[in-house]
């Protein structure tokens, strides 16, 4: 698996970089988000925890996706920002069947 930064902005508003990126990943399927997520902040040198990846869309016919994420300052800015939803994707946020398995 191989990434790509396409894109890299920085929103000063709501303290955080937004970056659009592809995946290369030939002979394997569409790689799960928390890989993406662990490669992508090794390659922007932040922590994992700081990286909410918003999606992952696999490319037509081709074995590459693409892909959006945010990387922001603080986790506490993530919490306030994020929605609901993808907070639970990124796992920063626990949803109901998690809470109630344990």
């Amino acid at each position: 698996m191989e990434i790509e930064v396409l894109d890299r902005k920085e929103n000063r508003l709501l303290n955080r970089i937004e970056v659009k990126f592809n995946v290369l990943h030939e002979g394997e399927k569409t790689p799960e988000r928390d890989l993406v997520k662990d490669n992508l902040a090794k390659l922007l040198k932040v922590k994992k925890d700081l990286v909410v990846i918003d999606h992952i869309k696999p490319k037509y016919g081709i074995q590459q996706s693409a892909g959006y994420a945010k990387v922001y300052k603080s986790i506490e800015d993530a919490l306030r920002i994020e929605r609901e939803h993808i907070l639970k994707r990124n796992k920063l946020k626990e949803g109901k069947e998690n809470a109630e398995s344990k």
